[in-house]
């Protein structure tokens, strides 16, 4: 064979392969007993079995397997030997010491001229450091996916690497819907710029952000996450990537939503309740102390309610509330409020109205109830109230003049509408 190989002295080659980084072995390849001896060790393949060279010439690589070495790969290994082909593979070999490695082989047949196989050459890497990644990579995976949180980690510039399970299952999306694309898909729309602008000033410094977000799932339903994102740096003080761990907070927060819902509103009548009408109530006096703005509100009470109750029993009277309540909140505007103050009674803010302008929304919801049939019952009426806060008048004094005002409508024969007036200081 003229090759430039076979002008090489063979001990340059020797010295070369001692050299190498891998480590290599030279066996026959005598198939008998005794064969596939070992003819050639580099340094890296005592370094990686802890043997000598001379512990291992003479010898069959077998002496390097134990309990943990696969019979099946070594199975394979000796069909290719006795088939003359390359091999390729990796199992467990065991040190001098007895310290188990896993070694990666490839196995080739060395030829002469005539083309008969007269050796084999393997090279050989110990693997275990890779393996024991994998294996704690694996194991990072598995317990990520086993908790409940959502776990998200991207690059450093947003780009999804890596998603959990909880994810998949918290917000529709599967794994291979968001490799490589950017969280910003879940966003709603509900959190403004200064919302992200905090966050990300946060995490480019280094710290990590928690709040809860807003987001939108796969399906388009609102999820509410409480969120922690981090920053992980690397020896350079580089941020690499970006890990957010969110739990589902939904079921929680839409259940807060509600309760807060029916503590505001009255289950009955639809009203605002007394203790968030009388949120409504300071909101609104502080508005007109903050803004010179007029407020005037209004006092209704349905006339002879106890009849109602007494002749046609409790139900026809619930019925005849929520109607009532029902009529005035459609009469008045959207900024007006109506409050159920207590029992047939109802408080009404008209926001920034004088009292004229207040005096005729409150005649448009009287006259819109009486107007209004009840079965059995028939029409019903209300007699109300109206004043206007007047500058330095405390909240409670202008609630106690138009009570006054409601009294008196009543006593003038109900169904009417009656004005407090405060007389100006001469």
């Amino acid at each position: 064979m003229n090759t430039i190989a076979s002008h090489i002295d063979p001990s340059i080659i020797a010295f070369a392969l001692d050299q190498s980084y891998n480590a290599v072995l030279l066996t026959d390849a005598y198939t008998g007993e005794g064969g596939h001896r070992i003819v050639f060790v580099n340094q890296a393949f005592s370094r990686m079995t802890g043997y000598s060279k001379e512990e291992l010439l003479g010898r069959n690589p077998r002496l390097l397997q134990g309990p943990e070495t696969n019979p099946q790969v070594i199975d394979r290994l000796r069909q290719s030997l006795r088939d003359g082909v390359f091999f390729q593979g990796s199992t467990v070999n065991y040190r001098k010491d007895g310290r188990p490695y896993t070694v990666e082989w490839n196995i080739s047949p060395v030829r002469n001229e005539a083309g008969d196989i007269t050796h084999f050459v393997s090279l050989q890497q110990d693997i275990s450091s890779l393996m024991a990644a994998q294996k704690t990579t694996q194991l990072f995976a598995h317990v990520l996916n086993a908790t409940d949180d959502g776990v998200l980690i991207t690059d450093s510039t947003g780009t999804i690497e890596f998603v959990n399970k909880a994810f998949e299952k918290i917000t529709g999306y599967g794994l291979t819907e968001v490799l490589g694309r950017n969280p910003s898909i879940l966003k709603s729309g509900e959190q403004d710029f200064e919302f992200y602008k905090d966050m990300w000033s946060t995490l480019k410094k280094g710290g990590s952000y928690k709040g809860t977000f807003v987001n939108r799932s796969k399906s388009n339903e609102r999820i509410y996450c409480d969120e922690t994102i981090t920053p992980l740096i690397d020896d350079a003080n580089n941020i690499t990537h970006y890990v957010s761990i969110f739990r589902d907070r939904t079921t929680r927060i839409l259940e807060e939503q509600m309760f807060r819902e029916m503590v505001r509103f009255d289950g009955l009548t639809g009203a605002l309740t007394r203790s968030a009408g009388e949120l409504a109530l300071e909101k609104a006096y502080m508005q007109h102390r903050g803004g010179q703005l007029p407020m005037s509100i209004a006092m209704a009470d349905i006339d002879h309610f106890k009849q109602v109750n007494d002749n046609w029993g409790h139900s026809t009277g619930d019925t005849v509330l929520k109607a009532t309540a029902g009529t005035m909140i459609a009469t008045l505007r959207a900024n007006d409020t109506v409050i159920r103050w207590g029992g047939e009674e109802f408080l009404l803010i008209f926001g920034g109205c004088d009292v004229d302008q207040g005096l005729r929304l409150a005649e448009r919801c009287r006259e819109t109830v009486q107007n209004k049939h009840h079965d059995d019952v028939g029409p019903i009426t209300m007699s109300v109230g109206v004043g206007e806060l007047q500058p330095n008048e405390a909240l409670a004094d202008l609630i106690e003049r138009v009570d006054q005002a409601l009294y008196v409508a009543k006593n003038g024969g109900r169904n009417r509408t009656w004005v407090s007036i405060v007389e100006k200081d001469a």
